[in-house]
């Protein structure tokens, strides 16, 4: 089984940051790819950003400009820096391993992820 342990989420108000953590064991990390999804209510869970062992990413549309996401080699950690936050971007974050950065499979257990909320 393939775990992986996501922190960081909070409450914000719309425009600030906030910095998401993916820790992962030392061989997940240099062999898949690592890839942030999210999840609102009544809608399904979807891509946000990826990245692979070798530094090649991947984000949707939505987020594009505004997210990065990068890792840190030493400490076996994926990070995703959000900025300029929206209401639209309250959600469940979790992430996932995948042999490919555009995480149409993921292969890793399903955590309880971490929750972000954008309000005023």
């Amino acid at each position: 089984q393939v775990r992986l342990v996501e922190s960081g989420g909070g409450l914000v108000q719309p425009g600030g940051s906030l910095r998401l953590s993916c820790a992962a064991s030392p061989s997940i990390f240099s062999i898949f790819a690592v890839v942030w999804y999210r999840q609102a209510p009544g809608k399904q869970r979807e891509l946000v950003a990826g990245i692979t062992s070798g530094g090649s990413t991947n984000y949707a549309d939505s987020v594009k400009g505004r997210f990065t996401i990068s890792r840190d080699n030493a400490k076996n950690t994926v990070y995703l820096q959000m900025n300029s936050l929206k209401p639209e971007d309250t959600a469940v974050y979790f992430c996932n391993v995948d042999l490919e950065v555009t995480g149409l499979r993921p292969l890793g257990v399903w955590g309880q992820g971490t929750q972000v909320i954008v309000s005023s």
